[in-house]
């Protein structure tokens, strides 16, 4: 999903719960609305990633939200970029 879209989404109160999930060197989100869980997409379709938590914190205050669940599971620091 697009930023445009989870503004909306956003703005109309539908997002119940964000995470932040590590997965290798990078951060995606995904965000869980009334029916369906859903990840932050770029323009283009592609999943939306970072390489700083305080980068992903950024933009997702930008957005408005003020709360995430972090998940660090399958973070692995060191490691480069793998194409999700």
């Amino acid at each position: 999903m697009d930023e445009r879209t989870l503004r909306a989404l956003i703005e109309a109160g539908a997002i119940r719960k964000v995470r932040i999930i590590a997965n290798g060197g990078l951060f995606y989100v995904e965000l869980d609305h009334l029916t369906d869980s859903v990840r932050a997409l770029t323009t283009s379709g592609k999943l939306k990633t970072w390489v700083t938590l305080d980068a992903v914190a950024r933009w997702l205050k930008h957005l408005g939200l003020g709360k995430a669940q972090l998940d660090l599971a399958g973070w692995q620091p060191g490691q480069k970029d793998l194409e999700l």
